[in-house]
């Protein structure tokens, strides 16, 4: 899945992003709107991870969708 398809696909996947990043409240998911910037953006700014950390692990989570 690329950016692309995580934005056509964002209210298929969103749930799928709540439930891997539970501190995301429902006003930051509807922000994001399939977002992979604004995604990393908010993992970092929740879970106090790296941009880099941030950009990996939805490299991994877009895997398995």
């Amino acid at each position: 899945m690329n950016s692309d398809t995580l934005k056509g696909n964002w209210e298929q996947v969103k749930g799928h992003v709540q439930k891997k990043w539970g501190e995301l409240t429902n006003d930051e998911i509807d922000q994001i709107n399939g977002s992979r910037k604004i995604l990393a953006g908010k993992i970092q700014e929740k879970y106090g991870r790296a941009q880099e950390d941030a950009e990996r692990e939805i490299d991994d989570f877009e895997k398995t969708y």
